[in-house]
């Protein structure tokens, strides 16, 4: 049955499971009665979506509330143990895997090193050693806390690079990675997985882009929460951005690093000439230092090296070195050309706020990212540069974990709160009759 504005029923019906399903969980628990203006949807409405969800098992009860002069109202909640996400991230230095309920309590984790060897950078990224990886990884947590893969809403994978999808009824290849920093070209990765990982096939896979994943967590549950417009800006060996223009949709991920901020500059990891992440990514900082005179701890990972650096530049009051001139004109130039790409951000965008996460982009926020904000003023048109608060996330450096493992999540929401789209009662496909019409003289 097709309703007067063109919707289905169908339509109807999951919107308004999806209605209560947000609500209850981004400001539950709540009772039927305060559904009802949060929602939009009437007493009735409520009371049924409630019922059937209820019934689901996707919402229980949560206690009561005194109510003026009446019964005390029963609060509800959504169902904690009703569905669990796995959450990965392929970062620069490892593979991390967790494994969340519905509400996001983490139930548990694990972590594969990616070793690296300055001789074959590219070689830590080697694919069949990235899907082996996340297959140990999700048989672990799975196994450590004793969850069936049935219950499982989907997996979602954040990555760096371009995601792109096949056609429906195309090779069924899924989601495709164009990393090109990473050596990865057209990796089928989904397909990949899905002939790798033991998990039921009706297990959703969710592959997108890591910035875009840190600004899904930071957007829902972090720094970015109540914001209409926000960039986020991911700092590690390299560096991204996501721009989100819908506080409940998904954002858009950005090659951000890989802008032209002075021609015929320094060689990127692209192959190109001049991009900001041959200036600011960690992997070129670490390399301009060295470059400079500058002595890296030797063997040491990224990480620990850019704390080293930023420890010789900025040394803990009381300390018995001055700071290493060498490190510190290194970071002052970075800071320049982040403020410049900061300024591109806000005069393209014009967001509300620009949020700095990833864990290289936490380690240079706390030290210099003032220095940053005056440059991105600087260079930024005075009306949008004004409007614009920059800051850090703070969910930490594993936001893009958790940002992975809502993917799935948002999804379900989207579907009302069912692992397929059809629901009891419903017909699979509910389609105009000039669909059909036009199919059939296709079919000629």
């Amino acid at each position: 049955m097709r309703a007067t504005s063109g919707r289905t029923v169908r339509d109807l019906r999951r919107e308004n499971r999806t209605a209560v399903l947000q609500r209850l969980y981004f400001d539950g628990p709540m009772s039927r009665l305060s559904l009802g203006p949060a929602t939009g949807l009437s007493s009735g409405s409520v009371s049924n979506v409630v019922a059937e969800l209820v019934a689901e098992g996707l919402v229980e009860e949560a206690g009561s509330v005194d109510s003026a002069g009446g019964r005390p109202r029963t609060l509800l909640r959504i169902s904690p143990g009703s569905g669990c996400m796995i959450g990965v991230d392929v970062g620069e230095t490892r593979v991390r895997i967790e494994l969340f309920d519905l509400t996001l309590t983490e139930l548990a984790r694990t972590e594969r090193p990616l070793a690296v060897d300055s001789r074959a950078p590219h070689d830590r990224y080697e694919v069949g050693l990235v899907v082996g990886h996340i297959r140990e990884g999700i048989a672990e947590v799975l196994r450590t806390a004793g969850v069936d893969p049935a219950r499982l809403l989907g997996m979602g994978v954040g990555v760096p690079g371009i995601v792109a999808r096949t056609a429906a009824d195309g090779a069924a290849d899924g989601a495709v990675v164009h990393g090109q920093t990473i050596g990865w070209d057209a990796v089928p990765l989904e397909r990949l997985l899905r002939e790798s990982v033991d998990l039921p096939q009706t297990v959703p896979y969710w592959i997108d882009n890591g910035a875009r994943t840190l600004g899904q967590a930071e957007l829902w549950f972090g720094a970015g929460r109540g914001a209409h417009s926000a960039v986020f800006v991911l700092f590690g060996s390299g560096v991204g951005a996501c721009v989100a223009t819908d506080p409940l949709g998904p954002g858009r991920a950005l090659e951000w690093g890989h802008l032209t901020v002075r021609v015929r500059g320094r060689r990127c990891r692209c192959g190109a000439r001049g991009c900001l992440e041959a200036y600011a990514g960690a992997e070129s900082l670490l390399e301009r230092w060295r470059e400079a005179g500058g002595r890296p701890p030797a063997g040491a990972d990224e990480e620990t090296a850019l704390t080293a650096m930023l420890t010789a530049a900025y040394p803990a009051a009381g300390a018995e070195h001055t700071p290493d001139a060498t490190a510190l004109a290194v970071l002052e130039e970075t800071a320049e050309y982040l403020g410049a790409g900061f300024a591109d951000l806000i005069n393209l965008f014009q967001p509300e706020r620009i949020l700095v996460g990833g864990w290289a982009g936490l380690q240079l926020g706390t030290r210099f990212l003032d220095t940053v904000q005056e440059y991105a003023r600087e260079y930024a048109l005075r009306y949008p540069a004004a409007r614009v608060t920059i800051g850090l996330g703070t969910l930490g450096p594993e936001a893009v974990t958790v940002g992975a493992a809502i993917l799935p999540l948002a999804d379900f929401f989207a579907r009302g709160g069912r692992r397929t789209e059809t629901g009891p009662g419903e017909s699979a496909e509910e389609q105009p009759g000039w669909a059909t019409t036009v199919r059939e003289r296709a079919a000629h």
